[in-house]
């Protein structure tokens, strides 16, 4: 686990290695380590190490190969490399180190690029042919490992985080309004677009090689790996289902406890996270586990139950593990907004500020820890989701409906008025295209309610679950410390992506028969009737918790921050948002903002979201683009 960066000089003039370094420094965070340099004249490679496996310098990076004709820079784990590198012995190659980054160099100049199916784990890296003058991308298949790069002429940048790039003398800081657009709408970003202008971020489960001398400043992107949601021709019994799912579970999450240091786990009130903990506390007696909370003395409404601890105390007393929380208070997200801006780059989902803490936290006693992201992306945990378009008269009718809920922040009523100052830049964009576009890949044909969930759920995997991915890695390595995640096991992911969805969903033929005549005045019978979801897991993961967690409904990671919008952030939001020199007025048109904004202040509208994201682009304009330097 580590971050790397590198310049490819395409025209075969000389790489700069003072620039080489600086760009490395600037994500020390991920590897504190140790660091390793490799010139070869127009290619440049920089790493920082944060070592997990293999702990000695055999497994120091760039790596290079015994010939000298290939070098790797990675980031990641593979967590079946022990097994790969029998296979590789058995053909033939030797070994130096006991590190997976030398399993993933072999198994290159083995297999080539079609050794990227076999790798079960998260990965992004580099590896330079010195024979070929090729250079070789690659990003693992969920997108947990992030690769960022952009052009300069005929150089070629390229990073595990974007800001590397700011510290190369030609880049241009320059805001993408149209990926601000696409923030605004959808509170992500669905394309390969950032909010730094020319910069992109590599796809996952893509693959890319790039010649010296080539022509196209573009890199031709090529798909190795793709979610596919689909209902099975001649579904098994459901008791097979269920052994299988109990096996898998437990072997994902005992592949991904090889380490050389210790591994530790989040752990929520929910089932996820706990029958993780579960597990992995039988193999690790008195393993770690780290619970968030909120402080609720000023919270209202449905934001009074956020708090989740008892339940995580609970949990943690029959593991037998060795717990540590933390209390979150209104005023923690204006302390830490300047660092949480310029470690996770472009914003994603939700108020993220809460995973800053809880990472920094664990990361004073542990170099990586197990989540339980991917659980409900996988196997239908938001079904008030899916439900709203599981009756539709077509293709285009379902992506109507799916994405006007997917409207987060800004309704299309609303974008020219909010983005009048740069409409001219930005009004070429239609942003039901971008939400469109995602399902390209996903050609089911559409014949029933089950086909339009299984469209849903490839939509949140490769948007939502996505920006979560992003989340959890850089805030957990910008304090040198690694997130896995069980539920993205490949065996696992497999074997999701063909369950019935009415071993995901109980209540879908019951819903369907609603929606056909929902009207206004049913919206409550509607949520009643879409409280299931993630049955089958459910009933999976029962055995690993105690009844109450198991019986208990989902609740999300979220702080009470709409409440204390209107409280004791109050003054914070008027300081910084009702400035009429406030930097993202350079952008937004300052009277129909603020009376969005005045209108959660003054209870009229829950615009918890969208102050969160003016505070935090607010923030990010100041690291990224008028700024000289890092914070």
């Amino acid at each position: 686990m580590c971050g790397f960066v590198g310049i490819f000089n395409l025209s075969g003039e000389p790489a700069d290695p003072v620039a080489l370094r600086e760009m490395a420094d600037s994500i020390a965070h991920r590897g504190p380590d140790g660091e390793g340099f490799y010139l070869d004249n127009f290619l440049a490679l920089g790493h920082r190490r944060l070592a997990i496996i293999d702990l000695s310098n055999d497994a120091h990076q760039p790596m290079v190969d015994q010939s000298r004709n290939f070098v790797i820079a990675y980031n990641g784990e593979i967590y079946n490399f022990r097994e790969l590198c029998q296979e590789l012995t058995l053909l033939g190659y030797h070994f130096k180190s006991t590190s997976d980054t030398e399993v993933v160099l072999k198994a290159y100049m083995a297999w080539g690029a079609e050794m990227l199916p076999r790798l079960n784990g998260m990965f992004a890296f580099a590896i330079w042919d010195r024979t070929r003058q090729t250079l070789f991308l690659a990003r693992d298949r969920y997108g947990i490992k992030p690769l960022y790069y952009t052009f300069i002429g005929k150089t070629l940048l390229f990073a595990s985080e974007h800001k590397a790039f700011l510290k190369h003398p030609q880049f241009k800081r320059e805001l993408d309004a149209e990926a601000l657009l696409e923030y605004f709408t959808f509170q992500n970003l669905f394309t390969d677009r950032t909010l730094l202008k020319r910069v992109r971020l590599f796809p996952a489960g893509c693959q890319a090689e790039i010649a010296l001398g080539s022509g196209e400043q573009v890199l031709q992107l090529k798909r190795y790996w793709d979610y596919h949601f689909q209902e099975p021709d001649k579904p098994l019994p459901k008791a097979e289902y269920l052994e299988e799912l109990e096996r898998l579970f437990e072997q994902a999450v005992q592949r991904q406890l090889v380490s050389d240091v210790d591994v530790g786990a989040f752990l929520s009130g929910g089932i996820d996270s706990g029958s993780i903990a579960a597990v992995a506390s039988r193999q690790i007696p008195f393993i770690r586990t780290f619970t968030c909370g909120f402080d609720l003395h000023s919270a209202s409404g449905l934001e009074s139950a956020y708090d989740e601890r008892e339940k995580a105390e609970y949990m943690s007393y029959l593991f037998k593990t060795e717990h540590y929380e933390m209390v979150l208070k209104a005023g923690d997200m204006e302390r830490i907004l300047p660092k949480l801006a310029w470690h996770l780059e472009e914003p994603r989902v939700g108020q993220s500020y809460p995973n800053y803490y809880i990472s920094q936290l664990a990361s004073k006693f542990n170099k990586v820890i197990l989540a339980g992201t991917g659980g409900d992306e996988l196997f239908g945990g938001y079904p008030w989701r899916y439900y709203r378009a599981v009756v539709n008269d077509n293709f285009d009718n379902y992506v109507d409906k799916y994405y006007q809920f997917w409207h987060r922040l800004i309704p299309n009523t609303d974008i020219q008025h909010i983005f009048a100052p740069i409409w001219d830049d930005v009004k070429h964009v239609w942003t039901r295209d971008i939400f469109r576009d995602v399902f390209l890949s996903h050609a089911n044909e559409l014949k029933s309610p089950e086909d339009y969930v299984n469209h849903s759920l490839y939509f949140e995997a490769k948007t939502f679950l996505h920006g979560l991915l992003m989340v959890e890695d850089k805030l957990g390595m910008a304090h040198g410390m690694e997130t896995r995640f069980p539920f993205l096991d490949n065996d696992l992911v497999d074997f999701a992506m063909k369950l019935p969805v009415n071993l995901k969903l109980s209540n879908l033929t019951e819903v369907v028969r609603l929606n056909e005549n929902e009207t206004g005045n049913k919206r409550e019978k509607y949520y009643q009737r879409t409280r299931d979801g993630k049955t089958i897991l459910r009933e999976a993961l029962k055995k690993f918790v105690p009844e109450s967690i198991f019986e208990s409904e989902k609740q999300g990671f979220s702080a009470p921050d709409a409440s204390w919008f209107r409280g004791e952030s109050i003054e914070f939001v008027k300081k910084k948002l009702l400035d009429p020199q406030a930097l993202i007025y350079g952008f937004m048109d300052p009277s129909f903002t603020q009376s969005m904004i005045q209108e959660h202040l003054m209870g009229q509208q829950n615009r918890r979201l969208f102050i969160w994201s003016l505070l935090y682009i607010e923030k990010w304009l100041g690291h990224y683009i008028y700024s000289p330097s890092s914070n």
